[in-house]
């Protein structure tokens, strides 16, 4: 069972393969900002993958497209909603868009 720990509010998660990184935060009372709902509309949910990426499925066509608009753009940038787990490895996220 995957593990997802966010930062900067140091909140460690269990997960399961195949949600969301957005997923996993709504789960778990994780602030992490979501205006669109989680359909890729918007970049609210950006955050940077700071170890695990291996652990994360590819980014699709649609999220490359939307996440180049984010400011501080980094190789380790991903939108939370797009950002599915694969595997049983550990991920750590930092938010980007805290209050």
């Amino acid at each position: 069972m995957p593990n997802v720990t966010f930062q900067p509010v140091d909140m460690s998660c269990k997960a399961s393969g195949g949600e969301s990184i957005l997923d996993v935060a709504l789960n778990h009372d994780v602030p992490l900002q979501h205006a669109c709902g989680g359909f890729c509309s918007c970049t609210t949910c950006h955050i940077h993958v700071k170890s695990g990426m291996e652990h994360l499925e590819g980014m699709e066509e649609e999220e490359e497209e939307r996440i180049a608009s984010v400011d501080r753009l980094s190789p380790n940038s991903r939108l939370g909603c797009q950002a599915r787990l694969k595997g049983t490895g550990d991920v750590v996220i930092e938010i980007m868009n805290l209050e």
